[in-house]
């Protein structure tokens, strides 16, 4: 894994752009277990002025605490929202045992923030009304960019309703975000605002800005001719129990060729489950083995689902295409990137690469248990939202 780096990067103005543009956001990445994160974050924030931090990772102090302290130093004008992680992407790429804040200029971006409370329960209709009046008392201004952000708890297991929700109630608006839990053992996160603590919710953030922002999302897989049914699965948990009506492990591992003692969650990363929706095949991907033999997985998943085994490409090219297609270079890509996706790039060596990658573009977030676009729970994927510089004239 790349060193992070204590500073902060400037967001860089490539390209043709109006007389004076607005200003961008900038990410910083310090030590979690380093004295005085608070301030240090806090001098890199303040010349911007901030409406809203984002911070991910899981510092010495705690979430709640980390994020008081940076309310009171940048005052109350600048809303504090983080979440615990598995892993961050800082100014160097790709960091571990960090705490990575993301700051946004007032002077071109406003925030509201909105809290999804009991995700486990999936209160659908509640959500859906608090989602309507938050979207209501917002009043976007159409004249600038929109988009969404959606920090959710992974231990919940509820992100597909949660991401079908958020599309019916504010229909038409971009929304990206990751599904988090703390460390790789997979233990509770802390999500926050604000200094406060919001165990077991989502937290969901409008976001509106003059700078010109695109949705962006790789996956480094494509099908094989290797194909199951799910033939018997526990859909609350979702775990996959039986496929063609074998002990799902063992007709895994028969697919991919690996012993079932051998399977790990680096092969899980190399070998993936697809599921076709429409034109495009959607990773599910496995977590673990259940001590009854199942697959634990990290989406839905439903009896009589068609699996397909996935083949994995070249991690990082098809991520550069994908970000040279961009009308602009970013001022920053706001990533939320699949531990299971830096598990494999670990593997294979090329986690530097790709941290080379993740700094040329811009990129600053976190490693994630899923992630969630196009109004879908998806994993094994990078998703993010571009930020650049408006169109000129």
């Amino acid at each position: 894994m790349s060193a992070a780096s204590p500073e902060p990067w400037p967001g860089a103005r490539s390209g043709a752009q109006p007389a004076v543009p607005p200003p961008a956001p900038i990410a910083v990445s310090v030590p979690a277990t380093g004295a005085d994160t608070a301030r240090r974050i806090a001098a890199a924030m303040a010349p911007l002025r901030p409406a809203l931090v984002l911070l991910f990772g899981m510092p010495a102090e705690g979430l709640p605490a980390l994020g008081a302290a940076l309310r009171e130093l940048l005052g109350e004008g600048c809303r504090v929202v983080g979440c615990s992680s598995v892993g961050e992407i800082g100014p160097a790429g790709y960091c571990a045992r960090t705490v990575t804040a993301l700051g946004f200029p007032s002077a071109s971006f406003r925030v509201g923030v909105c809290v999804l409370r009991d995700q486990a329960l999936v209160p659908v209709s509640e959500w859906m009304a608090t989602l309507r009046r938050f979207h209501a008392d917002f009043r976007p201004d159409l004249r600038r960019s929109s988009f969404g952000v959606l920090l959710a708890d992974a231990l919940a297991r509820q992100e597909d309703v949660l991401t079908a929700t958020l599309d019916a109630a504010i229909p038409g608006l971009p929304i990206v975000g990751g599904s988090s839990a703390e460390g790789m053992r997979f233990e509770p996160t802390c999500q926050m605002v604000d200094g406060t603590a919001h165990p077991g919710a989502a937290l969901f953030l409008l976001v509106e800005t003059d700078l010109a922002a695109a949705e962006v999302s790789f996956s480094h897989f494509s099908p094989t001719d290797r194909r199951a049914v799910v033939t018997a699965a526990d859909r609350h948990n979702r775990v996959i129990t039986e496929l063609n009506g074998e002990p799902a492990a063992q007709e895994y591992a028969r697919l991919a060729g690996i012993p079932v003692e051998a399977l790990t969650p680096t092969e899980f990363a190399r070998h993936p489950l697809l599921l076709r929706t429409g034109r495009r095949h959607h990773v599910r991907a496995i977590r673990a083995i259940t001590p009854e033999g199942g697959l634990q997985l990290l989406s839905g998943i439903e009896a009589g689902n068609i699996l397909t085994l996935g083949r994995a490409m070249d991690m990082t090219r098809g991520f550069a295409e994908a970000l040279d297609a961009l009308p602009r270079p970013p001022l920053m890509v706001l990533g939320f990137d699949c531990v299971l996706r830096r598990l494999a790039l670990e593997r294979a060596g090329m986690d530097g690469q790709m941290s080379e990658l993740l700094a040329r573009y811009r990129v600053a977030g976190f490693n994630t248990y899923g992630e969630q676009h196009s109004g879908m729970h998806v994993n094994q994927t990078f998703v993010g939202m571009a930020l650049m510089p408006p169109e000129p004239g």
